[in-house]
């Protein structure tokens, strides 16, 4: 799961001077820092300020609201049938979303 959206590093990197971008694997975003001809990994400490900032991403917020309508019909189904199952499976379903959602950074 995408936790940072791309511009929102670029953003940082041209406010502070670091140029040429790119992401080194999933999440992992390196940048050359002013002045030198070497790049570095982005520091997590900045990278957990722009998270903070910026919020969650559309990818987030889009298996938020799958986990919040699976929650839900798995209610009204499990009133429905009387049968505990469709509960077990959306507690399923959100704890690996849940998991999922978590940032490394």
């Amino acid at each position: 799961m995408q936790h940072f959206q791309d511009e929102w590093i670029q953003e940082w990197c041209d406010r502070n001077g670091w140029t040429d971008v790119f992401m080194e694997r999933y999440n992992h975003y390196w940048a050359f820092p002013p002045n030198c001809v070497m790049p570095e990994p982005i520091p997590q400490k900045v990278m957990r300020l722009i998270k903070s900032e910026k919020g969650l991403t559309n990818n987030e917020k889009k298996w938020l609201y799958s986990a919040a309508i699976v929650s839900v019909t798995a209610i009204f189904t499990s009133c429905l049938f009387l049968s505990p199952m469709p509960i077990m499976l959306a507690f399923g379903f959100d704890a690996i979303t849940f998991a999922r959602m978590e940032c490394e950074v």
